[in-house]
């Protein structure tokens, strides 16, 4: 499977906002479940947001909600996080990941293990 590659990432203070975004060439992309995971130095990776198939239904991790929205783009195949209201916590690399896979549970939207394709990563730095 080809990767997504994703992109926005950049340097910003904190307050601002930054707008992600994930494109697959695989059309198939569009049946996905699509998440963003990210790791800071010295961190475990950590999920920050999901979006099911249909895009019907959004997960976030505990420390971006009410601050992140992910959405399917306007091209089926391509994801968007829009991040406000950054913190200095925020910095770390983005991932986009795919699954294939159909989820049986909600838990496993928050899981790493569950997505079978990731992207390189887009760095995000956000300082005071």
């Amino acid at each position: 499977q080809v990767p997504p590659v994703e992109s926005g990432g950049g340097s910003v203070q904190v307050g601002a906002s930054l707008r992600l975004s994930c494109v697959a060439p695989d059309e198939a992309f569009s049946g996905h479940t699509m998440g963003w995971f990210r790791q800071a130095p010295g961190k475990e990776r950590e999920f920050v947001s999901a979006i099911t198939r249909s895009g019907g239904a959004t997960y976030y991790g505990d420390s971006v909600k009410g601050r992140f929205t992910i959405s399917r783009g306007n091209a089926k195949n391509s994801v968007n996080l829009q991040m406000n209201n950054l913190r200095s916590e925020d910095t770390a690399i983005y991932y986009c990941a795919g699954a294939s896979r159909e989820f049986f549970s909600t838990n496993w939207y928050y899981q790493g293990q569950y997505y079978n394709y990731w992207g390189q990563g887009t760095q995000v730095t956000v300082s005071s």
